[in-house]
């Protein structure tokens, strides 16, 4: 049964610590951003800033034209309106790994609402099994992961059933050539996305640290099934996936512009790309002219070496109903919860 309709929301709450219990896995979301540092950008800046309110409510008019987010009285209406959109849409991920494992999903913040800073470290590590990092700090804040967090997730991952889900989102504008940049934007069709949007630093910096050989690159629009809006099934290589975090899933919801999880070396013996999502092909983009019509989805480390934990990468909107939830994204939750 669904939590929310039973308790009060506890926005503003320390968190209490989980007693490890086996067979049941202890969740725990870490977001990259600066909350402060995002929802202060510049409106008037184009590039590199989530959307306001205002812009979500005129772009998707009108999904959001009721009182709860278009009354400023009951919803702010600037960018931090967006972000906190984004916590919305989390909760049913939360409420479902909770329901399957019986722990709650602590979603801590890097920079919470009132300018606290919270380090990945011990505190949110020692009651945590499966840690997911998302990666939604705009490169222009500037976050990055220090030696001492570098450290602490060596040493989570130097632990026994650990697993460590990165998703740092997608790369947007790489480009200095507008017309490169123009071209992404078409290919993606995103008008809330403006025309450089780059993410991932923090991530980018932890995988750097931890020796992970993957970048994410651009934001691909995933084909579609013919007359619908569900997204073409994964190129799933089921062989790879002997810990089964694909089983029984098909496809995901459809997000317009999702990272490429390219890799980064040669050496590819203890890294397996699990799936790989076909491309929307009908607007041309620099990926898809160099020859591409799939990009890496979903991509595993299993334990390796002095690293007893596992390693997936996952763009954080396979944790989002902001999206939809068309696709298997409940069952992949399940499969997460269970392994």
């Amino acid at each position: 049964m669904s939590t929310s309709r039973q308790l009060g929301h506890a926005y503003n709450q320390t968190h209490t610590p989980r007693k490890y219990a086996p067979g049941r896995r202890r969740f725990s979301v870490y977001i990259s951003w600066t909350y402060p540092g995002e929802a202060n950008r510049d409106v008037t800046e184009l590039d590199n800033r989530f959307s306001t309110m205002t812009d979500v409510r005129r772009v998707a008019w009108p999904t959001y034209e009721t009182p709860q987010y278009s009354d400023p009285l009951r919803f702010q209406q600037g960018i931090a309106a967006t972000l906190e959109l984004f916590f919305l849409s989390w909760t049913r991920f939360q409420e479902a790994i909770g329901e399957t494992t019986g722990y709650p999903v602590p979603m801590y913040q890097r920079t919470d609402q009132a300018g606290r800073a919270l380090p990945l470290d011990e505190r949110v590590l020692a009651d945590t099994d499966t840690l997911l990092v998302w990666g939604l700090d705009h490169n222009v804040t500037q976050q990055e992961a220090a030696p001492e967090e570098i450290e602490s997730v060596r040493q989570f991952l130097a632990r026994d059933g650990t697993c460590l889900i990165l998703g740092p989102h997608h790369d947007i504008g790489d480009s200095a050539d507008l017309k490169v940049r123009a071209m992404e934007h078409i290919h993606h069709g995103d008008p809330l996305v403006p025309h450089q949007e780059r993410f991932g630093g923090y991530v980018r910096s932890l995988m750097r640290g931890l020796g992970i050989p993957i970048e994410n690159r651009w934001g691909l629009r995933p084909a579609v099934v013919r007359g619908t809006r569900e997204t073409a099934p994964l190129a799933t290589i089921m062989d790879l996936d002997t810990r089964g975090w694909l089983d029984k899933v098909t496809r995901f919801n459809l997000h317009p512009h999702l990272p490429h999880y390219a890799l980064t070396t040669e050496d590819t013996k203890n890294i397996h790309v699990l799936a790989r999502q076909p491309i929307d092909m009908s607007h041309p983009h620099p990926f898809t002219l160099a020859g591409n019509t799939e990009f890496n989805r979903i991509v595993w480390m299993p334990p390796d070496g002095d690293r007893a934990g596992d390693v997936l990468l996952a763009d954080s909107t396979l944790f989002s109903t902001l999206f939809g939830v068309e696709g298997d994204l409940d069952t992949f939750w399940k499969n997460l919860a269970l392994r």
